[in-house]
């Protein structure tokens, strides 16, 4: 097992191609190529493959099972690059729609997590079904990861980081900038409530529901820029220490303070 005390991470701020999953692919393939050879972890926005399509009988087309294009194009890129991909998808079961997050390792080990807050202000409530687990932590190389997907980081006892148990929040969005300082102050609170590193993975380029440059940062376990995104389509990398977080969790043990409670769904 590969044990690191630091973690490279990188977004792709991808320029979502509305329903068109050949031109995404293309993108996301190209912004790979351009990742340090030492990266761990690669986070795409929500719905790369994809974008927000809100016609039902287009997302039905569009959408696909866990065994569909999208995530066997993941799987590919995981192995090739050794490096875990998360993001999330249009995915479908027999008779509901859903978005669905997925972590995927270079070994092709898969957790799958569907959003839970549809955002219902958008058509996405009424189109899509909500999750009913609640976010998952992942193991990898030595970090504890969890994910949630855009809406649900309004939330802050779903993301509630109990007893420490993850390192690392990933949350993959479409954030349009009209909404970019709750965006950016949320996963500062995130990271500060929580103790833990937050990256914010949104997507660039512009659609019906505005612009999203600019948007993508990753913040450490006090709430600070550690990068943020710059021009179009650029990299947003990283490097993350658990020795450095590690210390001051025991410098500084808030956490031991927080109070016990159990979801309900």
């Amino acid at each position: 097992m590969i044990f690191n005390s630091t973690l490279k991470t990188a977004v792709l701020p991808v320029d979502i191609v509305d329903g068109d999953k050949k031109a995404n692919f293309g993108t996301v393939e190209r912004l790979m190529s351009r990742i340090d050879i030492d990266t761990d972890v690669v986070v795409l926005p929500e719905l790369f493959s994809t974008g927000f399509v809100f016609d039902r009988d287009k997302m039905m087309e569009l959408s696909e099972p866990n065994s569909g294009d999208t995530v066997a194009e993941i799987r590919r890129l995981a192995a090739s690059y050794n490096v875990a991909v998360a993001g999330s998808f249009l995915a479908r079961t027999a008779s509901s729609m859903y978005n669905r997050g997925f972590f995927i390792e270079p070994s092709g080990e898969e957790t799958f997590y569907d959003k839970h807050h549809l955002f219902k202000i958008s058509a996405e409530g009424s189109m899509l079904s909500p999750g009913v687990t609640a976010p998952p932590v992942v193991r990898f190389r030595g970090w504890n990861i969890m994910m949630i997907v855009c809406y649900d980081l309004r939330f802050p006892v779903w993301c509630r980081n109990t007893d420490n148990h993850y390192d690392l929040m990933i949350v993959t969005a479409n954030w349009p900038s009209a909404r970019a300082y709750a965006w950016e102050h949320l996963l500062i609170a995130r990271a500060i409530e929580n103790q833990a590193y937050v990256i914010g993975a949104n997507r660039s380029g512009r659609d019906g529901f505005g612009d999203y440059d600019n948007l993508s940062f990753i913040f450490d376990y006090l709430g600070r820029p550690i990068a943020l995104t710059g021009d179009k389509n650029k990299i947003v990398s990283a490097v993350l220490d658990k020795d450095k977080l590690n210390k001051f969790r025991d410098d500084f043990p808030v956490w031991n303070d927080g109070d016990k409670f159990s979801l309900r769904f």
